[in-house]
């Protein structure tokens, strides 16, 4: 069968300029809430201090926004729908230490490509306001027109003359509420300034000039401000600050993830993953935290132009950027029971109290002579019977037990009120800890069984054994083959010595052959110390004597991260005397 020829190339010809802005706006206006974000970029570069935003119908029917910046001498309107015409920067030079939020000079004419656009400007010192007008690219003469400092931008009928395109538009609700998501990253990138956002006539938010705290506050939640964790860290020419939420803040999905460099909102895989791998000691599972984190770095170490929706960017050293963020956010998470409060009903700060050095005594670890342990610390700082628990001693923020609950939970009391602990949870995360410093520092004490663990195992659990002798010893352990169906467990590392040592060891030996030993001493490090704590953190349903329970309280006031335990849940919870009085109706 003959092959079918092509029609010959026709010629190449220049596009019309319309079309040129048509396929721009491919790019630039997704959506209504793309308009928004170019709309309030021009804003903020403008200098403005007030901001207001009007969508009717999610924005598909309009987009406006006013400011009070510094506004668009009437000279200059004329360029102001043109492509590539821009007051932001002049040469590569300029581009390569950008740190405007615009600076290529298309979103104007993109936009006006495909809706009705009409832009008012006073600037400063001009005795009137001109509006300039385009429809469809076509752009009509300056007038004169009333408008105070600053500029209003009203965009009508987003793709009026592209049907197709604006088929691909969802609902009014949806289109909204990207454009809330929008308006929100705007807020959080300038706290100084006021936002207003309306929408059909009606106020949705409204947010005047506050601290960064509370800006962030305001934009994610209450939850997330009663708990979240200051960053703030400056060196080697970068800077970062923000917050990073709670572990017990997490959430189901990446909608509260808000990071910026010089200003400006980017979704960057660099920044994403030092932030996710600084919560991995705290967060398992599915659950996504939340932050927002603002990066400063020298314009000329960072490319912003790098895609026309600006939201990305390339660091010329994305590995110093990656390890400076995440020992940031590691920092922040670090924090101890007593600096890191859960609170059961309302915050509760526990600012007022230091947390004490760890004793020397406490190298023994509960884990391992959990009746010694607690009677030496008992000895130093629990009062006589008579006294009753201290309910001012600044050295112990989680308090002194009064007694256990269920065998699962202490009951202790500080000078805030009730302390609520999760023994397990919480001896989870102390042993965790420990485990992680001592093979970081490969020393890993071991303790021999004085009577060797038998139990029975299938063939690939023998060969583990066998072949990954080496690895075994690093954490601490001692499994031997005794028959081709059979192990024994000669040894355990000392902090996990109560634990069940069959379980124990097949749980290590699963992860061994599932991932390989190099990854487990790896990557998978944390994980496999996960598990090991679990089977040797105390067990639910053990009864603890007051003095050992004393023992754990103050282990965790001196453990990073002891808030939670290795899988993000809270290992304890402070309820004030006032959520006391409340549930008593107390003073009513």
């Amino acid at each position: 069968m003959a092959r079918e020829r092509f029609a010959p190339m026709p010629h190449i010809r220049p596009l019309p300029d319309v079309l040129v802005s048509q396929i721009a706006a491919g790019e630039v206006v997704e959506r209504p809430a793309s308009v928004l974000k170019e709309l309030l970029e021009n804003s903020l570069d403008a200098g403005a201090g007030d901001v207001s935003v009007a969508l009717v119908e999610g924005g598909i029917k309009r987009v406006r926004v006013t400011d009070d910046g510094c506004g668009i001498d009437a000279s200059d309107l004329p360029l102001a729908f043109a492509r590539h015409a821009t007051s932001k920067i002049a040469s590569l030079q300029d581009l390569e230490a950008v740190r405007s939020l615009g600076f290529r000079g298309e979103a104007l004419a993109s936009i006006a490509s495909v809706a009705r656009v009409t832009l008012t400007s006073r600037s400063d010192g001009a005795a009137s306001a001109f509006a300039l007008s385009a429809e469809g690219g076509a752009s009509q003469p300056a007038r004169p027109a009333a408008h105070a400092r600053g500029t209003t931008v009203e965009v009508d009928d987003m793709y009026f003359n592209t049907p197709a395109r604006r088929k691909f538009l969802r609902s009014d609700a949806t289109e909204l509420a990207h454009c809330q998501d929008v308006f929100r990253r705007a807020a959080l990138s300038r706290p100084e300034v006021a936002f207003t956002l309306r929408h059909n006539e009606r106020v949705v938010a409204r947010m005047t000039p506050a601290e960064l705290s509370a800006r962030v506050g305001a934009v994610l939640g209450g939850e997330f401000a009663a708990s979240m964790r200051p960053l703030a860290e400056t060196g080697g020419g970068l800077s970062v600050l923000g917050y990073a939420g709670s572990p017990d803040a997490a959430r189901g999905s990446r909608d509260a993830q808000f990071t910026f460099v010089n200003g400006r909102f980017v979704r960057d895989k660099v920044l994403a993953h030092a932030l996710r791998d600084a919560y991995r000691d705290v967060l398992h599972g599915d659950r996504h935290p939340a932050y927002a984190v603002f990066i400063e770095i020298d314009p000329r170490a960072v490319d912003v132009n790098v895609h026309p929706a600006k939201t990305e960017v390339r660091f010329r050293d994305s590995r110093a950027v990656h390890q400076f963020v995440f020992h940031a956010a590691v920092k922040a998470l670090a924090a101890t029971a007593a600096a890191a409060p859960t609170p059961a009903a309302a915050p509760v700060a526990l600012s007022g109290y230091a947390v004490r050095p760890r004793p020397a005594q406490a190298a023994l670890g509960l884990a391992q002579a959990p009746a010694a342990y607690g009677a030496m610390l008992a000895a130093a700082r629990e009062p006589s019977p008579a006294e009753g628990p201290r309910q001012d001693d600044a050295a112990a923020p989680l308090g002194y037990a009064l007694a256990q609950l269920h065998g699962v939970y202490i009951l202790a009391q500080n000078g805030e009120g009730l302390v609520l602990v999760d023994m397990h949870a919480a001896h989870e995360r102390i042993v965790y800890e420990k485990l992680k410093a001592s093979l970081d520092t490969s020393q890993v004490s071991t303790q021999k069984l004085l009577v060797p663990v038998t139990f029975a195992a299938d063939a690939l659990d023998v060969a583990t054994a066998e072949e990954h002798a080496e690895t075994l010893h690093k954490l601490g352990f001692d499994i031997a083959p005794i028959s081709p169906t059979a192990l024994a467990v000669r040894a355990l590392p000392s902090l996990l010595a109560p634990a069940n040592a069959a379980e124990l060891a097949r749980a290590v030996l699963r992860d061994i052959r599932e991932y390989g030993a190099s990854r487990v001493l790896t990557e998978r490090q944390n994980e496999l110390l996960a598990t090991m704590a679990c089977h040797g953190a105390v067990r639910a349903n053990r009864a603890l004597t007051v003095p050992e329970m004393n023992a754990l309280l103050r282990e965790m006031e001196a453990t990073e991260r002891s808030g939670q335990c290795n899988h993000g849940r809270p290992t304890w919870y402070q309820m004030s005397l006032a959520d006391l009085d409340k549930l008593f109706l107390r003073g009513r």
